[in-house]
């Protein structure tokens, strides 16, 4: 029976701080009326969507840009001009280091018999054995010097205009990582 006492004043606490509580929650609720008539907010009304207007693919029945076809008849319509850089390049047979890009050569070394300098060329696991003159590379690559630590490949290249220059790329040593 002293259970009950107990029980009641606790009671009789939480009705006490509910009802100080809701003095400041009517507060806070007025405050915020007041702010809500006070701003007006600016929206502007949402536009309806643009109509669809499905257009057929027209592009599947057009010459691809990039096509292999387009750049050989191009590159020999170059050729045939007279002046052009690529008449000597493209009557001549391709040698077989010609089929590969420079990138994936690696000169290993150099030598020279008789008074001429030659390089040692690695290509896909294989030695090659290079002089002055020789070929190499996609771009027309023609060997111009060699050196006992570098080699120097004159290429003819297409710039952004589309006009063929030559080009001056190099394949340096390379020495076997320990």
């Amino acid at each position: 029976m002293t259970l009950r006492p107990k029980l009641g004043s606790v009671l009789f606490g939480v009705s006490m701080l509910l009802t100080a509580c809701s003095g400041e929650q009517q507060e806070l609720s007025e405050w915020i009326a007041q702010q809500r008539d006070e701003v007006k907010p600016s929206v502007q009304p949402i536009l309806p969507p643009k109509k669809f207007n499905p257009q057929p693919y027209l592009a599947a029945e057009a010459v691809e840009p990039f096509s292999t076809q387009k750049l050989t008849v191009a590159i020999k319509q170059e050729a045939r001009q007279p002046s052009s850089l690529l008449a000597s390049e493209v009557n001549r047979r391709p040698e077989p280091l010609e089929a590969f890009p420079l990138d994936s050569v690696t000169m290993v070394g150099s030598l020279i018999k008789h008074n001429t300098p030659f390089a040692l060329l690695r290509v896909d696991k294989l030695l090659y054995q290079v002089k002055l003159g020789d070929y190499l590379g996609q771009n027309y690559g023609k060997i111009v010097k060699i050196t006992e630590t570098d080699m120097s490949i004159r290429e003819v290249v297409q710039d952004g205009s589309g006009e063929w220059t030559e080009r001056i790329s190099s394949i340096q040593l390379q020495e076997k990582a320990p």
